[in-house]
């Protein structure tokens, strides 16, 4: 049916999800609004009609259980489509999903909002080499405060591949300082 609308809770934000071919989709946002197979690709708006995302995928047996790409994320994928036909990118071998800071230490960071907790290191990967590990919290990238998922996920360009680049990362109590080459993803 042409021109249907449905409505939903958005549960979740910061999402990691694992694609059918072992791809992670990173800082999804994850809802109840009803998504069907086909469905992919339509919009999911706020309640005053703002997109925020675009729907992506369920998870079969599951009900209630949709996810979309956040709208940030598609800009940024739409315009190096139109400008490049393709999207290239560094990739850091790690899964990781937005979290936010407690209020205490944000302010002894002297800085606001989130970060990304990593969930998964992959073996082998350039996350893997700079000895990152699950837990850890990313804070900057490069010298820039990463925020978000997709905040990390568009500093991620080709450019970087090889480079050596600084990550803010709190383990624990302690801050470290680690330096890290993200490589060309395939």
């Amino acid at each position: 049916f042409q021109a249907t609308v449905t409505a939903g809770i958005v549960s979740a934000l910061g999402r990691t999800l694992r694609s059918p071919n072992g791809r992670l989709i990173e800082s999804v946002v994850q809802t109840d609004a009803p998504l069907n197979p086909g469905n992919s690709g339509g919009a999911l708006a706020d309640g005053k009609g703002r997109i925020i995302g675009i729907n992506t995928a369920i998870i079969g047996g599951a009900q209630g259980l949709c996810f979309a790409i956040g709208a940030d994320t598609a800009v940024d994928v739409a315009s190096r489509l139109m400008a490049d036909g393709k999207v290239r990118r560094s990739r850091l071998g790690l899964g990781g999903q937005t979290t936010l800071l407690d209020a205490r230490l944000a302010a002894r960071l002297r800085r606001e909002g989130g970060a990304v907790m990593v969930s998964e290191v992959q073996d082998g990967g350039p996350a893997a080499f700079a000895g990152l590990q699950p837990g850890d919290v990313i804070l900057a990238f490069a010298g820039d405060p990463v925020l978000s998922v997709d905040d990390l996920h568009r500093r991620l360009t080709a450019e970087i591949a090889g480079r050596s680049v600084p990550l803010q990362v709190m383990r624990g109590a302690h801050i470290l300082n680690v330096d890290l080459r993200p490589e060309l993803d395939a």
